[in-house]
């Protein structure tokens, strides 16, 4: 009589625990990466993003802070862009889609090739728009503004002319 208990003791037990080793093995998977295990939850408060300089490709006096990913790796990327006031990026284009969500300030973004501020269509806080790819823009804020980029890296940028491109590295 009491092996009858403890069998279904055991069994429930058993029942118990298996969506909970179920759930763990989710998450192990989830968090398997290419074979780097990575943080299942990324938290970022605006206080505390780490600004740094934009990359040579980009205009100078725009600082970028990374939030989740690598934006120069494959795979998805989450990056801020600091603009500041009488700021500019000449016609580009990507070479994959591009979504872009403007935190603070205005942005105002144009397609086309040349830079027409009177035609640039503007994006307010909390703004958003996706560019698909190789379609030829423009980006310029006014006042200054925080913009939030996410794709799929790595990321790329190729000026319409490229006389327009501030990367040393490109001219050569």
């Amino acid at each position: 009589m009491t092996s009858r208990p403890l069998a279904l003791t055991g069994l429930l037990a058993l029942l118990l625990a298996s969506p909970v080793l179920a759930e763990k093995s989710w998450k192990d998977k989830a968090n398997q990466v290419e074979g780097t295990i990575r943080d299942p939850m990324t938290n970022h408060n605006p206080e505390h993003l780490e600004w740094k300089d934009g990359p040579p490709s980009l205009p100078k006096g725009v600082k970028v802070a990374t939030l989740a990913g690598d934006p120069f790796q494959p795979g998805p990327f989450v990056i801020r862009l600091k603009m500041p006031a009488n700021y500019t990026i000449p016609p580009h284009w990507h070479s994959k889609v591009e979504n872009v969500t403007v935190i603070s300030g205005t942005l105002h973004l144009g397609m086309g090739d040349k830079v027409d501020a009177k035609r640039a269509h503007v994006l307010k806080q909390g703004g958003f728009h996706a560019i698909e790819t190789q379609t030829h823009h423009y980006a310029i804020s006014k006042t200054g503004a925080v913009v939030q980029l996410h794709g799929e890296g790595p990321f790329d940028i190729t000026y319409v002319n490229p006389a327009d491109n501030p990367d040393p590295a490109a001219k050569k």
